[in-house]
Formats: structure tokens, sequence, C-alpha cells
């Protein structure tokens, strides 16, 4: 199982970040490992003073491709949630003044929070709406409709570089409003209205 994300996907987050405006889809990889399922503890990374969190959209892949042609990539994934893409923001900060990779700073363990799946509606699957709270405080609010990169074209690009899997899981951006976590900070995420995620830092 692979967890493949997506960066810089929506116009409103690269300003905030200050980021160029990409050509094409930013793809990073997370392990295995960094994956936490909302029911258990997201232990706050004794590495990293200024933890981020980033609510996406989320797809899973529903069967084996390579090489998907955009106008066949909705028949690929039939379930989504969604899910946190924690970054460790000072030291991402200080592996890109270096030019170096960023893995140390998004891939560790437990970097990645994903809620419960539901199944995708056929009606509706090329969009959706989303919202991210702190502690109750509403922080982020996303529409897909708004992403630069479907998520068509998002399964059609990353199929020509990796074989996509069955389970694999796809983070789709996220929108502006990204910003720190504290230990005790309670974390809650709905898709299209419904409540899918909801955790605690510890």
């Amino acid at each position: 199982m692979k967890i493949i994300c997506i960066g810089r996907n929506y116009v409103a987050h690269i300003l905030e970040l200050k980021n160029e405006i990409p050509s094409n889809p930013v793809i990073f990889l997370k392990p295995k490992t960094a994956l936490v399922h909302q029911s258990y503890p997201i232990h706050y990374p004794e590495f990293t003073d200024d933890l981020h969190y980033e609510a996406e959209v989320v797809l899973r892949i529903s069967k084996n491709g390579k090489n998907i042609p955009e106008r066949q990539a909705k028949n690929y994934f039939d379930q989504w949630t969604i899910g946190i893409d924690f970054t460790a923001r000072d030291v991402q900060q200080r592996l890109k003044a270096k030019g170096l990779p960023w893995e140390l700073s998004k891939a560790f363990d437990g970097s990645c929070v994903v809620g419960d799946f539901v199944a995708v509606p056929k009606e509706t699957m090329d969009t959706a709406t989303f919202e991210f709270y702190k502690n109750e405080e509403k922080v982020q609010s996303g529409d897909t409709s708004l992403m630069i990169y479907s998520f068509e074209k998002i399964i059609s690009h990353v199929s020509k570089y990796f074989t996509l899997q069955m389970g694999d899981l796809i983070f789709t951006g996220t929108p502006e409003g990204v910003g720190p976590v504290l230990p005790y900070d309670e974390l809650r995420g709905t898709l299209n209205g419904e409540e899918l995620l909801k955790a605690t830092i510890v």
C-alpha cells in the first residue's frame, strides 16, 4: 500500500506559503508507517516545535492501473474520506533552505491521519466540499472544484510514474488555512457535511 500526496493543488494555499504555482502536480510519498487511523492517538513528534495540520480529501484506489487515461480515472476510486497531512514546518524550512528532500518533515511515523472511508457518490464524484476544525474553530474550508488538478488528472498523472494498486491512498492537496497544532488539540473533519474524522493530539 502506497500513500501518494499531492502538494500545491490550491492557489490560495500556494500563495499563503509563498510558493510558485506548479506546471505539473507536485508529488511526494509517505511510507505505510506514516498512516494512523483516527481511533489511535496522534503523537506530537519530539523533533519539531512547529507541527502543522493540512486537511485534505483522500481517495482510496479500488483497482490496479498503469498509464490510466484521464477519461477512465473515475473507475479507479470508489471511497474517500478526510485526512490530515502533518508537516513539521520548521524541519521542512531547514531542508528547503538547503535544497534537500522533504521526507523528514512530511513522511515521519504518524504524519498522516485518515478518517472513516465512505462510498463516493457516482453522481457527484467530481467535486466535494470539506471543513476542518481545531478545538471547534473552523480553520479550513475546501471545495475540490477549486483544485488546480482534478481527481482524474491526479490519477492519470500519478499512474504514469507509479502503478496504482488496490488500497493505495491519494491525498489530493490542502486549501488555505493551514496552521500549528499543540498537544491536547482536538481535530475534526467533515466531507460534504458528514463528520468522518475526529482525533486528538497527545
